[in-house]
């Protein structure tokens, strides 16, 4: 109602209300995420089983859309940075295309904590959650990831479990030379089980030992190779890294030394240089190279390494030079290779992007020059030097001033607590055994103090970590603070010192560089 104006009198007006649709709730976009760990037809089966699965079930739900199923083959759950298909499905929750998420186990989705966790989180920051079919848990529903990181150190046990028997297995079948080459190298197949010769790969490697016999460097081989457009065996460019391993592989004489390289307790591979047993079988396939010919090639490229002064072992191939593998190009990350330059008659060592040699278009960083990296460290240990009281000094004190007598007491309390828990856990036990406790009350009380012997653990691991880590990094100063206090101005590049302070270099552009100090310092100079 409205007034007119005149005292007294009033004016009814009607307003009409539109129609109010009913709101339609959105559908929840339901994805389903599923691994087997080889590669085999039987464990292909399950997957096609799987996927079939998931379709249905989520299909089954009204209020869920089927948003796909993505799925690892024949890759190893223990990292997740080799399943392709689970960092598409990350990708494509960051890209708001999947709202859910289901999953058979945790152990389908990660055998280690840290990996399970940090997912989790991710994930969970985006709005996406997950239902773990086998331990019947939905994130979202969570009241706190205690519960999620005990069952993920149970997946993560099981994980290294099956590793060790894994491994047990494989070193029996090298003990009894019973041990299947599945990807042999260049120049055989793998057929029915074993290593068949591949007559069209075997020309090239025969023509290969063959240059490197005739005195033919590894690099040149290379290039030859790539001009004729000569496939390797993944597809790729050769290299003069790849000639010299096929001179030096002994699979070409029809032997197998077994357990060349070995998977650490984190699931990292290493080369073996004698950390595990090696075994080697003789006349275990059909050889491409003769045992004198295949020992030829390998004297050759032994007395050049020994000329130019390669040191072959751990690290880098070649080890000549101190800054090998430390340079950094930041610009596209690679690291930097070293060549040698002409000019004016001369040569010099200069430093090269990798990507940059590959491809120019990819970085477009140029080379510099190995003596003018040398100054800039001179310059930069010098100035240190000099303004040590300054820079050095101050930055010690304040690390000294850190009070981490708090950590340690903190580290302490918790450590009583965790033993006041396991007693804890220890009378429940034995009450449940003598029948004073009912089966869901010891359940009930037992899982709560598991959840608090994990967030007690937590906590602790993380105040450890941050003390040893200030403790390092104060160690770090000191000893460099122990040398500018000598006063002593550098002359010369010492690599040995180099080495010993300095861990990478990040290249800025032709004209400067960063020193990125084992302390923590990154020091720009210069050139």
């Amino acid at each position: 109602m409205s007034h007119t104006g005149k005292e007294g009198e009033w004016m009814k007006r009607i307003t009409k209300i539109d129609k109010v649709e009913p709101l339609i709730p959105k559908k929840l976009r339901v994805a389903a995420y599923c691994r087997v760990s080889t590669g085999s037809d039987e464990q292909l089966a399950s997957l096609e089983a799987q996927k079939s699965h998931y379709e249905s079930f989520i299909k089954a739900n009204p209020e869920w859309e089927f948003a796909g199923v993505y799925y690892d083959e024949g890759i190893t759950g223990t990292k997740k940075e080799k399943r392709t298909q689970l960092l598409r499905l990350i990708s494509d929750c960051e890209a708001h295309k999947v709202d859910f998420i289901v999953v058979k186990s945790i152990s389908r989705f990660a055998r280690n904590t840290t990996d399970c966790l940090e997912l989790v989180r991710k994930l969970t920051d985006l709005g996406v959650f997950i239902y773990f079919e086998k331990e019947n848990i939905n994130t979202q529903s969570m009241e706190s990831e205690l519960m999620l990181s005990i069952l993920s150190s149970l997946a993560e046990s099981e994980s290294v479990s099956i590793s060790e028997n894994s491994k047990w297995g494989v070193k029996r079948r090298f003990q009894n030379g019973t041990f299947k080459i599945s990807y042999p190298p260049y120049g055989y197949d793998y057929v029915d089980g074993g290593m068949e010769i591949n007559p069209e790969q075997a020309e090239i490697v025969k023509y290969i030992f063959a240059q490197v016999l005739s005195g033919i460097g590894t690099h040149q081989i290379a290039d030859e190779l790539n001009a004729r457009k000569v496939p390797t065996k993944k597809g790729g460019k050769w290299t003069a890294s790849t000639i010299r391993g096929m001179i030096y592989n002994e699979k070409y004489v029809g032997d197998v030394i077994f357990q060349k390289t070995y998977t650490d307790e984190h699931f990292s591979r290493h080369t073996n240089y004698g950390e595990k047993d090696q075994y080697l079988m003789q006349c275990h396939h059909e050889p491409i190279i003769s045992r004198e010919d295949f020992e030829a090639a390998g004297a050759v490229l032994n007395q050049r390494r020994l000329e130019k002064g390669i040191t072959k072992g751990s690290g880098k191939y070649l080890n000549r030079y101190p800054f090998s593998g430390k340079i950094v190009c930041s610009e596209c990350g690679g690291k930097f290779k070293w060549r040698i330059h002409s000019k004016n008659g001369g040569k010099y060592v200069a430093w090269c992007c990798g990507k940059h040699i590959d491809d120019v278009t990819a970085c477009s960083m140029k080379f510099i020059r190995n003596a003018d990296v040398e100054k800039a460290f001179v310059t930069m240990m010098n100035k240190l030097v000099y303004g040590r009281r300054f820079v050095l000094r101050p930055l010690l004190e304040r690390l000294r001033e850190m009070d981490r007598s708090d950590s340690f007491s903190m580290i302490q309390e918790l450590e009583l607590k965790m033993e006041k828990n396991a007693e804890q856990r220890q009378i429940l036990t034995g009450l449940m055994a003598k029948g004073y406790l009912e089966p869901a009350l010891f359940n009930k009380e037992n899982n709560e103090l598991l959840q608090e012997a994990a967030e007690l653990e937590l906590q602790k691991n993380g105040l450890s970590h941050s003390v040893n880590g200030e403790m390092v990094k104060t160690g770090e100063v000191e000893a460099l603070l122990k040398f500018a206090e000598k006063g002593e101005m550098l002359t010369a590049f010492d690599g040995e010192l180099f080495g010993r302070f300095v861990e990478q270099i990040i290249v800025y552009s032709r004209t400067e560089v960063g020193f990125q100090m084992k302390c923590g310092l990154t020091l720009r100079e210069r050139m």
